[in-house]
């Protein structure tokens, strides 16, 4: 379509896109509908592949501006530039053979029967730890190289029933950063090291979801999917600035998802806005049968969570700040919360300062011992359902496989898998019993619920990602959003955690936030390509 037919269409249509938003379930505050309107509108405005959300590709693929088998294209010219070039990124450890195909399929569907959903079209990666029939899973381990599940995880199932492109599967630190505790954030045996785009080589990562934040972070993807058991969705999005949401435990199923620990796994999205991140998880709850922990979300779960995109959320909000967690920061790490601190004060949120959390000081000194139990059990479990064409099928072969090829897969060891394996695997010790009842009276009883109750708060807020440990443990949800950055470009954000399913108070707080600051920037070492740039 041509420039001017193209600016016809929309004048003509000046109704069509909050009518076509609101088909899709995206309920826009009406400052932000108007924007997107004026921007398609404007013959000086461009179409920007880098940084796009969610709701601005939609508009673009619904006025014809771009179609999706084209977004594909331009993803992968990314990839190729900056993840297999240029700074050699690494977040990406498979692509899907049959995206462009599938997007082509996707667009002559629109083009007769109009749009699924926010997701239709759109490309999104998946954490390569998280089934896909027509792809490899992998964890990124050796030993399960070319391991293709036989059926989808739920999730992408979910996914794919909304339309969304799995365009591939993204590299992670292996099996969840529960190999060795001497391997580097975002480092496999399989895909090598995933590399940090704000400064590649130097910066950490963050992990265990590394690719998943890089890809996202370098706009090699729209959005993607982490998992998390203790700061894996968290620490990435940190270092990476992103959005990220570490859901309730329950909230998405782990059914598919290659496991360290059932009391603390989640999946969870990885975006550039809390928009975005709204929209995909979303897309991804649901109670489902293979994963018991999901009957806890019966009525509290919702499909759409844009409806809790409030710029005003903040207002009356008791915001308390657990000062033991601020110990950690650098001064210019803590100079940023701080201002991030005020400015949520200023947007008329309670701050409730020095909140302290009695167990803090215990919980830093606890162990693993839950996960460490957890993992042999529910990873044999997981191989089981591969089937007897699985290339191994239990944890114990999974050690012997790494013996035997020493140089390419122990380069860290394996401790924490022989440690594993050390464990009856029955979940039947009374030692097992005795940790998870601890972690749940430090993290839960006498730590986040009591604080939150004493002081009658809203939310915590954490600095960076400092807060993971004791919301995993508890199984409660937190999202975290870009804060800024130090002299040196490194991000730093800040974790707003709440108690069982407050996800749509947590989304708001962070939105309120974000619009008031929008102070992610995207790194200058993957830049916009020539044909990322579409003027209309």
């Amino acid at each position: 379509m041509k420039r001017r037919d193209f600016i016809k269409t929309v004048a003509a249509s000046a109704g069509l896109v909050y009518a076509a938003t609101k088909s899709l379930n995206f309920l826009e505050e009406p400052a932000t509908a108007k924007t997107n309107l004026f921007w398609l509108r404007h013959p000086h405005r461009k179409f920007n592949l880098l940084e796009a959300t969610i709701p601005e590709i939609q508009a673009a693929l619904q006025f014809r501006l771009i179609t999706s088998k084209e977004l594909v294209q331009l993803y992968l010219n990314r990839i190729e530039a900056y993840d297999q070039r240029g700074p050699n990124i690494n977040a990406i450890r498979d692509i899907n053979p049959n995206a462009l195909q599938i997007a082509e399929d996707l667009d002559r569907e629109r083009a007769f029967r109009g749009p699924r959903g926010l997701l239709f079209g759109i490309p999104i990666l998946l954490k390569d730890n998280i089934d896909t029939a027509d792809e490899p899973t992998t964890a990124g381990s050796l030993a399960l190289q070319g391991s293709i599940p036989p059926d989808d995880a739920f999730i992408t199932n979910k996914l794919r029933d909304q339309g969304a492109i799995i365009l591939g599967k993204a590299n992670l630190t292996e099996f969840a950063n529960f190999v060795s505790s001497h391997m580097p954030s975002g480092y496999s045996s399989l895909g090598g090291q995933v590399l940090n785009p704000y400064n590649p080589g130097q910066l950490e990562v963050g992990g265990s979801s590394a690719g998943s934040g890089a890809a996202v972070a370098a706009s090699l993807i729209t959005v993607a999917i982490g998992t998390e058991t203790d700061g894996s969705i968290l620490n990435p999005s940190n270092q990476n600035s992103l959005v990220g949401i570490k859901p309730t435990v329950g909230l998405v199923s782990r059914d598919g998802i290659i496991p360290i620990a059932h009391s603390q796994d989640t999946a969870g999205p990885m975006a550039r806005s809390v928009t975005d991140a709204a929209i995909l998880l979303g897309a991804i709850t649901g109670v489902e049968p293979s994963d018991p922990a999901t009957n806890a979300s019966k009525g509290k779960f919702y499909t759409d969570y844009t409806q809790f995109l409030d710029p005003n959320g903040l207002k009356g909000a008791r915001i308390g700040i657990p000062r033991f967690y601020y110990q950690f920061l650098s001064p210019e790490e803590d100079s940023l919360v701080e201002a991030a601190i005020k400015k949520i004060g200023s947007l008329e949120a309670e701050i409730i300062d020095s909140t302290p959390i009695a167990t803090a000081q215990e919980l830093e000194s606890d162990g693993i011992d839950v996960l460490i139990y957890e993992f042999k059990h529910d990873l044999n479990a997981y191989l089981a359902s591969l089937g007897f064409n699985a290339p191994v099928h239990s944890l114990k072969d999974i050690i012997a496989f790494n013996n035997a090829h020493p140089e390419q897969a122990l380069k860290y060891g394996q401790d924490i898998l022989e440690q594993s394996e050390a464990t009856s695997g029955t979940l039947t010790e009374a030692q097992y019993f005795q940790a998870r009842a601890t972690d749940l009276l430090l993290a839960k009883t006498n730590g986040i619920d009591a604080v939150m109750t004493q002081f009658q708060l809203d939310a915590l807020l954490f600095p960076e990602d400092y807060g993971a440990d004791i919301g995993a443990r508890a199984g409660y949800p937190s999202v975290i959003v870009p804060a800024g950055y130090t002299k040196s470009g490194s991000p730093v954000g800040i974790t707003f955690l709440g108690t069982a399913f407050s996800e749509p108070t947590l989304i708001k707080f962070a939105y309120a936030y974000e619009q008031a600051t929008r102070l992610r920037r995207p790194p200058a070492s993957t830049p916009p390509l020539p044909k990322d740039i579409i003027p209309f």
